[in-house]
């Protein structure tokens, strides 16, 4: 079958800026002590030069004097000896005229030079001494310029807002602190501390580009056909000098607030009440999913409540077939399918004679079961103002009490809108009040005065401006083919970690219904997947390693014998096998400062992907841009790459609301996906229901939404797609399971548009996306590769590139316990880390990860100024174990680099970019095509990826 693949880049980019501009973190460097480190550094280099060339002269003059020590050059030679290993240990004797003489007094050849040469060793030594004494003042100095720069900056609304959020204690802290050290003062003790604590928030806020509150800045920005100059820096892009706040309450309390009022007898009675979505009856039993939550862990900075959902059965009476029907009733007069807790309670008291505690006690253990539910107070993920909607809910019950609770939260309401535009004093005031405002509405639904409200209650983002124009990179140009990004593309699929997950559903799915077959119980296959085979599939992957003691890889797990499977190892060994080839050739040859991929490794991994490669592939991919030093051409850092749609945008959508003139980014969002949009397709989200976590919240920006068990849906009935509307069908052209819409009669594509990773989605919307272009693909290109042997504990790594995109930095691979931190403050201290550091050849400024085990992936990354004392006390204290293992990275773009300005001066800043490929059949009438996918079944194809061998099939049933 002939295809094609059409590939382009989308001209939106969501740019990450760092709240403060680098230079906020190089006021806090030591200049004087940094140039007096390395003038001591150079001049011990000189004596050590010297030294071993007289020590040679002196091992020579040793050797011709008489070894017997009651001979007449005994004392002497002792005299040799002892001024040898002074010298050796470069320290200088203490009668410098002493030892001239006794070298002077051995002669022999180059006697006269070797005196000259001691003589300018000795003069060179007492130099040293004399600038080695001149560190603590310098270093004293610095210290002093530093805090007082830093006390100016603990003034920045920006830093000290972000930390009302983050860390208020600290936040509280730092007024006592800027007072202790206002007359020169070397905090101590709790001020000591603190001064730690708020350098990490520092350099955070001014090095680092993860969006929280005032600490990083978002803005939108399109790319313009603009060229940079040949040799010329990265063009500007120019942030917004004023940023604007958009807060919303942390939706974790209005869940809180919603189980108070389910667990009053009195106020749940006005409830309304629908049962499980989705529900069936079968010959003897109910079906339905039945939905449980466990509340997060409210004390942590970020919590979410855990959902899980399971197929579940109840035996059929006659009261639950009653009960239902009376459901089913009300929807046929209001058009919803709800009773009020104390209609149905009402009923049943008539319905069985039965007293009032046997009906609440009934509906209580429905309630428990998941049988029924209630919906009206659940968060949206769709709500632009969750309190707002929540009050919504609240008065549309049209009962007293819950009258007087929306009041309550009137205030706290107030206060949201009031935050973004309140001083730092304010804020911390408006913080109070919400917390205030909070409990009383706690306590007026029966909570203890104690009860714990979320340790953050706000989650704020700010904009630093909207469609800002920037230069495009060259392969977003418009005619460019994507250049080495697209390349780099190709192989992505080989680290995606989900990718075996789908590839082993659509077996799965393959052993059950059969080649071209087809399932119309999506809910049952979701159970019968998971109970079968996939809930166990995950205990043996979770165990997996991907190489093993000998550095040798380890397949995936492949218990249906999936081709697929095989073609996933082979790319990933294929991948291994040449990063190990480039590394022994760039060991042989000595180094240098890069390891380059060519396209022919790019090929041969692609090659092996090529059956599992999906036919659409959005993907979002975070990078930098930066110069490079050698040729100044243009690079792209790729920092993580993700696969999905509007990934970049949905986090922020309620932020840039239609202004001006301007549309919203959600309404551009929308338009974009129905631009990419698959022939014969349409995106559908998935929610992954109600929100407890303000991390899922995002605009509309898709055209219809799958309704999953536990959920009602956000948008309209006719964009509404139920799970009974829906199939799932096996193509054996491409080897995939596709979902389809009977009543659409298209293909229907899964997207989930949250920021909560996936795999902690209730099972049902998990699997669904098991059928999504959603993948998380993180670059780890050294997996598998031994390291270098280590050069006094540090093993290095050089920079990988692949035409203009690195994959990789530089970095540079240690122990805790090999690193000159011993919490020590003096020159000689700072002195050890530039020794450390001149040595092993690492630059100025790191970014440095540690982690207790042999993989620093889920540790964060810590900027690291080895010219600023104050940085390096920020860092030593997560050295605490000697074993825990430390990554240094290079830092890229480097400072001259950056290309994000304002009128503060030049910011670290991240884009967030789109890609989209779909690969489509060359002739339309080709099988493939989405005409043709009607059909019931289509001849078995010997190739497909995802096809199990009788054997697997055999293992699988067995």
């Amino acid at each position: 079958m002939n295809t094609t693949t059409q590939w382009r880049a989308g001209d939106r980019f969501m740019l990450r800026v760092a709240g403060l501009p680098l230079t906020a973190a190089d006021a806090l460097r030591c200049a004087d002590t940094r140039r007096w480190a390395a003038d001591v550094l150079t001049a011990e280099d000189g004596l050590r030069a010297d030294a071993q060339w007289l020590s040679e002269v002196l091992h020579r003059a040793v050797g011709e004097t008489d070894p017997d020590p009651g001979g007449p050059d005994a004392a002497g030679r002792r005299a040799l000896l002892r001024l040898r290993r002074q010298i050796h240990n470069g320290r200088p004797p203490a009668d410098p005229e002493g030892a001239l003489r006794i070298l002077a007094e051995f002669g022999g050849p180059g006697a006269d030079a070797a005196v000259e040469r001691l003589g300018g060793w000795l003069r060179r030594a007492d130099e040293l001494a004399k600038l080695l004494a001149e560190g603590e003042a310098l270093l004293a100095a610095d210290l002093g310029r530093g805090r007082a720069a830093l006390r100016d900056l603990l003034a920045d609304e920006r830093l000290r807002h972000g930390l009302l959020l983050a860390s208020p204690v600290l936040e509280g802290q730092l007024d006592a602190y800027a007072r202790a050290t206002a007359d020169g003062s070397v905090p101590q003790g709790r001020a000591r501390k603190a001064e730690r604590s708020v350098l990490s928030y520092l350099f955070r806020t001014a090095c680092k580009t993860s969006p929280f509150s005032t600490f990083t800045g978002v803005a939108t920005g399109r790319f313009t056909e603009q060229e940079a100059p040949e040799g010329a820096g990265p063009q500007g892009i120019r942030v917004a000098d004023h940023w604007s706040s958009h807060v919303r309450l942390n939706v974790v309390v209005l869940a809180r607030l919603a189980e108070l009022v389910l667990a009053d007898p009195v106020r749940r009675r006005d409830l309304p009440l629908r049962p499980a979505p989705g529900w069936g009856r079968e010959e003897d039993r109910i079906r339905y999913v039945r939905r449980s939550v466990t509340a997060g862990d409210d004390s942590a900075a970020v919590t979410f409540d855990a959902v899980k959902d399971r197929l579940f059965f109840l035996r059929r009476s006659g009261t639950l077939d009653r009960l239902l029907a009376l459901f089913a009733e009300r929807e046929e007069v209001s058009g919803r399918p709800e009773l009020r807790h104390r209609e149905l309670a009402d009923w049943l008291a008539a319905e069985h004679g039965a007293p009032p505690q046997e009906c609440e006690a009934y509906i209580a253990a429905l309630l428990e079961l998941g049988m029924v539910r209630v919906p009206c107070l659940d968060t949206q993920v769709h709500s632009g103002d969750p309190v707002r909607s929540f009050q919504d809910a609240l008065r549309a019950l049209e009962r007293p009490w819950a009258q007087e609770l929306a009041g309550l939260l009137e205030e706290p309401a107030r206060v949201l809108e009031r935050y973004p535009h309140a001083d730092r004093a304010e804020r911390a005031e408006l913080l109070r009040a919400l917390r205030t405002g909070l409990r009383q509405a706690q306590r007026e639904l029966g909570a203890p005065a104690d009860a714990p409200l979320p340790q953050t209650l706000v989650y704020e983002d700010v904009s630093a401006g909207r469609e800002l124009p920037a230069p495009a990179p060259g392969w977003a140009r418009e005619g460019s083919d994507g250049g080495a990004l697209r390349s780099v593309e190709r192989i992505l699929p080989a680290f995606d970690l989900t990718l075996a997950q789908r590839i082993t559903f659509e077996g799965f799915f393959t052993a059950r219904y059969g080649r071209g077959g087809r399932c119309e119980d999506l809910l049952g296959l979701v159970h019968d997947f998971h109970e079968d085979f996939f809930d166990q599939y995950l205990s043996f992957t979770a165990r997996r390693t991907p190489f093993d003691a000998r550095g040798e890889y380890v397949p995936e797990e492949n218990w249906l014998g999936l081709p697929g499977i095989r073609a996933l190892d082979a790319a990933r060994r294929a991948f291994t096998g040449r990063m190990r080839e480039h590394w022994a050739a760039y060991e042989e040859r000595g180094g240098g400062a890069e390891l380059r991929l060519t396209e022919d490794d790019v090929a041969a991994v692609a090659e092996e992907l090529e059956p599992v490669v999906p036919g659409f592939a959005p993907r979002c991919h975070h990078v930098q841009l930066a110069r490079d030093p050698a040729t100044g051409g243009e690079l792209t850092v790729l920092n993580r790459s993700y696969g999905g749609l509007s990934f970049p945008f949905s986090r922020f959508t309620h932020v840039y609301g239609e202004r001006d003139g301007q549309p919203s980014l959600d309404g551009q969002s929308r338009a974009t996906a129905a631009a990419v949009t698959p022939p014969g397709a349409v995106f559908a989200e998935v929610t992954g229901g109600p929100v407890t976590t303000n991390l899922n919240l995002h605009g509309r920006l898709t055209e219809y939404e799958i309704v999953c068990p536990g959920e009602s849906g956000t948008l309209p009935e006719e964009r509404l797609l139920r799970l009974d509307d829906l199939y799932a069908q096996h193509v054996p052209e491409t080897g995939r399971v596709v979902l389809r819409s009977r009543r659409l009669g298209v293909e229907v594509i899964p997207v989930y548009l949250g920021y909560l990773v996936p795999l902690a989605l209730p099972a049902v919307p998990r699997t669904l996306l098991l059928l999504s272009p959603s993948s998380m693909s993180p670059l780890d290109v050294w997996a598998g590769v031994a390291e270098a042997v280590p050069h006094g504990g540090v093993s290095a790594r050089p920079r990988v590139v692949h035409g203009d995109v690195v994959l990789s930095r530089r970095s540079w691979t240690t122990t805790a316990g090999e690193l000159p931190a011993h919490g020590a403050r003096e020159a000689a201290h700072f002195l050890e880390w530039q020794r450390w550091r001149r040595a092993h050849g690492l630059p100025e400024r790191v970014f440095a990860t540690v982690s207790t085990g042999p993989s620093a992936l889920g540790a964060k990354p810590q900027y690291v100024d080895f010219a600023s004392l104050l940085s390096l006390a920020a860092f030593e204290p997560l050295l605490r174990e000697g074993g825990h293992r430390v990554v240094f990275r290079e830092m890229l773009p480097d400072p001259g680099s950056l290309h994000t300005l304002s009128e503060r001066g030049a910011h670290v800043a991240e884009l967030a970019v789109e890609t989209f490929a779909t690969t489509v059949p060359s002739d339309p009438r080709s099988p493939e095509s989405p005409e043709s996918q009607n059909s019931p079944n289509s001849p078995d194809s010997p190739n497909s990826p995802n096809s199990p061998d009788p054997e697997g099939v055999s293992r699988c049933q067995s």
